[in-house]
This record gives C-alpha cells, sequence and structure tokens, in this order.
C-alpha cells in the first residue's frame, strides 16, 4: 500500500474487528469487509429495495443496490485521486444502505413512527446493527465483524443519545470528531449519486421534464452544451450525455477542493484527520448548484402528487405490517418469535426492516387477504 497518502486508512494499521481474527490471506482487511458485504444476505436484498420508484414500477429504475455500486464507483474515482484506500471507500459505499426499510424513505419514516415508543428507527443506525449482529453466516461471531473503520463510515450521523449505547464507533460523536476520509468521501458520494440519478430516473418516469429541470442553472448549463455539440440527439442520448457531464464537473470539482483543503490543513495521519474540520467537500459555487438541484427534486418528484400516493400506500403497508406483528408474534416466522419474545418491537422493526419491497407487499397479502395464505 505504498501509494497511500500519510493521512488515508492504512489496513495494517486498523482498529481491528469486535472479535479478533488471523489475518487475511492474498487480500488485506478491507479487501475482506467488501467481499463479506458483497456475499451478505442484506447486500442481495438490496436489488429490490426502492430509491425513489417501488420496484414494481418500472425495470429500469435505480434500487439501492444500484444506487450503492454507483456510489462505489464515483468514490473509488475520488478516492484514487486523492491517495485515500480505495478498497475501504468501497467497502463503506457498498454497506452503507444496508439497514434502509422497504419503500426507501417512505417505509423509514412509517417504521420510525412506529418504534416511536421503542427506541425508534433509523436506516444508519439499522446499517450498522445489519453487519454487527443481524447478517449471521459465520461460526465464530454474529454479524460481519468487520473493522471499525468500515463500521465508522456506515454510521454516517447518529444522536448522542445513541451514540453513548455504540461504544467504539460512537466516540467520535461525543468527541465532535471528523471519521477517516474515506467515510467523508464515501458520504459525499452517496449525495452526488443520488441527485444527478433521482434526476435521469424522474425524467425517464415521466414525472420532471427537460423545461422544468432547464430552471436549474446546473443542469441547463449541460443540456445547452449538449445541445450545442449534438443538435442531431434528441430523448434518452440527450438526457444521458447532459447527467453524465454533470457528475463529471462535481467529480472534478470535489476532488480539487478536498484535495486544496487537505493541503491546507496538512494532517501527517489519519488521528489528525479526526481533529481537523470536514476536508472533503465541493467548493462553495458548485455545493450552493447541489443545494439548488436538491430544492428542485424535493419539490417536483419527491413531493410529486404520483410519488406521495405510493409514499401513502408504503406507509400503510408498513404500518398495517408492524401493528399485527405487535398484536400477535405468531403471525411471525418462527426464528423472529423468538427473538421477539426477547426483544420486543425491535425485532418486529428487523424483520420488516429486511423486507423487500414485493416481500413486503406480499406479506401484507398473506396477512389481510382472504384468499392468500
Amino acid at each position: 500500500m505504498a501509494d497511500l497518502a500519510v493521512f488515508a486508512a492504512d489496513p495494517a494499521r486498523s482498529r481491528g474487528r469486535r472479535v479478533p481474527e488471523p489475518a487475511p490471506e492474498g487480500r488485506t482487511e478491507y479487501q475482506r469487509d467488501r467481499d463479506r458485504i458483497v456475499h451478505s444476505t442484506a447486500f442481495r436484498r438490496l436489488e429490490y429495495k426502492t430509491q425513489v420508484f417501488v420496484n414494481h414500477e418500472g425495470d429500469l429504475f435505480r434500487t439501492r443496490l444500484t444506487h450503492s455500486i454507483e456510489v462505489a464507483q464515483i468514490a473509488r474515482s475520488v478516492a484514487r485521486n486523492l491517495g485515500l484506500n480505495e478498497d475501504l471507500v468501497e467497502a463503506i459505499s457498498l454497506a452503507h444502505d444496508l439497514g434502509h426499510t422497504p419503500f426507501g424513505h417512505a417505509g423509514q419514516e412509517a417504521l420510525n413512527d412506529c418504534m416511536r415508543d421503542h427506541g425508534g428507527f433509523e436506516h444508519n443506525l439499522q446499517s450498522l446493527r445489519v453487519v454487527d449482529h443481524l447478517e449471521n453466516r459465520y461460526g465464530d461471531f454474529e454479524g460481519l465483524n468487520l473493522t471499525f473503520e468500515t463500521r465508522e463510515g456506515v454510521l454516517k450521523h447518529c444522536s448522542i443519545r445513541n451514540a453513548q449505547q455504540l461504544g467504539d464507533v460512537g466516540e467520535r460523536f461525543l468527541r465532535r470528531e471528523q471519521p477517516s476520509l474515506e467515510a467523508q468521501l464515501a458520504n459525499i458520494a452517496d449525495e452526488l449519486a443520488y441527485n444527478n440519478h433521482d434526476v435521469d430516473d424522474g425524467l425517464r418516469s415521466g414525472l420532471l421534464d427537460l423545461e422544468a429541470l432547464s430552471e436549474i442553472s446546473l443542469f441547463r448549463q449541460h443540456l445547452d452544451e449538449v445541445r450545442a455539440r449534438y443538435p442531431l440527439i434528441r430523448d434518452r442520448r440527450q438526457v444521458h450525455e447532459t447527467v453524465r457531464r454533470m457528475i463529471n464537473v462535481l467529480v472534478v470539482d470535489l476532488t480539487k477542493t478536498s484535495r486544496d483543503r487537505i493541503a491546507a490543513a496538512a494532517p501527517a495521519s489519519i488521528e489528525a484527520v479526526r481533529t481537523a474540520p470536514p476536508l472533503v467537500a465541493f467548493s462553495e459555487p458548485m455545493a450552493e448548484a447541489q443545494q439548488e438541484l436538491k430544492r428542485f427534486l424535493r419539490v417536483h418528484l419527491y413531493q410529486h402528487y404520483r410519488v406521495a400516493r405510493m409514499a401513502a400506500k408504503s406507509k400503510r403497508v408498513v404500518k398495517e405490517l408492524f401493528d399485527a406483528f405487535m398484536a400477535d408474534r405468531r403471525l411471525l416466522p418462527p426464528e423472529f418469535q423468538q427473538r421477539a419474545a426477547r426483544m420486543g418491537a425491535r425485532a418486529v422493526a428487523d424483520y420488516i426492516a429486511g423486507m423487500t419491497d414485493r416481500y413486503a407487499i406480499r406479506e401484507h397479502r398473506r396477512l389481510f387477504a382472504i384468499e392468500d395464505a
């Protein structure tokens, strides 16, 4: 790992795993983390979990799985240019959504409402819970037993109350410190990816149109460039050309700005990164352009009446499943019945959060439709 910068996460100096294991052969500790994540059941389920559009609404819309892969690709590109650890960035990116409920943010809001008297529900905490406890594949430990550095990257934000209960990965929230640069990068790559790819999916769905999006300076600039250079192309090719240019200019800006901020702070180690201000960032003009796009999407896509209708249906499915299982835990699969006897509502939340969109819909039918069993 001689090409790593002095402030990058070095797998040879990892803070280790919750349960000590022999060092891996032929791969680094962070490569082992990535491999465990990719082979996990929770990762496979992401294929059928909503990004914006519920899984059955179309085959070409992004899912949590495709989104996670796109985040990893963007983050690795920037990490390579900054001298950061690409394998750690990839592991964090691939794991960051493992705790998401079915039906995207609507599902999370509904489950959090259901759990309000039981400690609440938050998908970042649930992602950590998945890799620490719920994903059981190994004889020597529960969960995936990932390194500290991957686990801290998965936990993007956390309340002080929750941080006090999380041990080592909660400490930085109590000390008000930063995570590794790899974790900072994965977090920003997540926002970059979903903003720009939601533009693509919104146009594909017909909920957004080019003329309305042309109000947004970042989109208009690149759409004008595409129309000037390729006057004969239309429709999907025009959209793809525009979105890829937006992503490119954001990645270039993120790389340059982060490199300049790191150079100014001159951290000599990963420990120095933790006590510095956030170092991975967009320039101020580009950050504002991102915020403008985000505000537009909130109003014109996420609050669109068709998305709102599906969100309302999704919330009803989650709430009715939760209420049914809480009223009679015999309705749960046997392994969750046993856990619900020990853990109560948290076991019910674990079961629902692990569902894919289509499984949640089928489970709801099995419980409430007389003709289904």
